[in-house]
């Protein structure tokens, strides 16, 4: 384990999504998630090519030692992608961000009830810290605390949780499967499975012609949706998951300045305290990690959170 290669892919990655996201968000007017799903899928082949060109791996890149497991990866990831698309188009990208933030607080949860991580008294407080910061932002939304919500916004904010929790979940599946299965194979077989699964939607949404502009969006989506792709999931295998997930929330900084410059959106109140409650969670795990000073090995031995 080298966990600095780690968390430096992580953040490369937590970029390149955010970037992604606002393509999305921008093409989400004219064309359906399904569409977009596939889209973004589709174009980032050429990406995985041609790193499977560099890494000389294309017999790697297609070889697999458990079909299922890609199979599982594909459905619930497609899901995950579908429903974070479709929450774009309804929230703002701050807010769709930090609704996301949810993610690497369950993976921490999931990793411990499912993975056997050892999380003790300190992370397990900042996760709940993390959780509550969540509920803050969902609670204009779903609740008449600032008067009636909009009932569009209401289900962005149900469809973001639902993603941000399928997103958990692919995270650690993905962490299992780079035990028997190369890089290569889990991105690429990733890719091909959301092209099919955008592809299947075409009989329940109505896809359109992309204007011009629309379908450049969305072809730069693809393609930097693809180099996010291969971070996210080249990053595990430097660092485990639970000192990975804090750094999710550098997003927030990206999306802030990308929602308020591009789409003019002004992050609201109950957002700001929210996310950064959540983020001063994520930055405290940080800290505790950094004064404790240990190694990757002896962290999964001993983990004093």
């Amino acid at each position: 384990m080298t966990p600095f290669r780690g968390i430096a892919l992580k953040l490369a990655s937590v970029f390149c999504f955010v970037i992604m996201a606002a393509l999305i968000k921008a093409a989400s007017d004219e064309v359906p998630p399904g569409e977009a799903v596939f889209f973004r899928s589709f174009f980032a082949l050429p990406i995985i090519f041609i790193w499977l060109a560099q890494r000389h791996e294309f017999s790697a890149g297609l070889r697999v030692k458990s079909p299922m497991g890609h199979v599982w990866r594909g459905m619930i990831g497609a899901s995950a992608m579908f429903l974070n698309f479709y929450a774009l188009a309804l929230l703002p990208l701050p807010e769709a961000t930090a609704i996301g933030y949810a993610s690497p607080l369950l993976l921490v949860i999931f990793a411990a009830m499912f993975a056997g991580e050892n999380v003790r008294l300190f992370r397990f407080s900042a996760v709940l810290a993390g959780l509550v910061g969540v509920i803050v932002v969902l609670l204009p939304r779903i609740t008449v605390l600032q008067g009636m919500p909009d009932p569009l916004e209401q289900l962005g904010a149900m469809v973001a949780l639902g993603g941000a929790c399928l997103a958990a979940i692919v995270q650690l599946h993905v962490r299992n499967m780079v035990r028997s299965e190369t890089t290569t194979s889990i991105v690429f077989w990733f890719s091909m499975s959301c092209t099919v699964a955008g592809l299947l939607t075409i009989p329940f949404s109505e896809w359109v012609m992309p204007s011009p502009t629309i379908f450049i969006f969305l072809i730069l989506g693809g393609l930097i949706g693809g180099v996010a792709q291969v971070f996210l999931t080249s990053c595990y295998r430097y660092a485990d998951a639970s000192l990975l997930a804090p750094f999710d929330y550098a997003s927030m900084l990206f999306a802030l300045i990308i929602g308020y410059t591009v789409f003019g959106e002004v992050p609201t109140l109950p957002m700001m305290i929210g996310a950064s409650i959540v983020i001063s969670a994520g930055i405290a795990i940080i800290l505790r990690e950094r004064a404790l000073g240990l190694s990757a090995d002896r962290r999964r031995k001993t983990d004093t959170f």
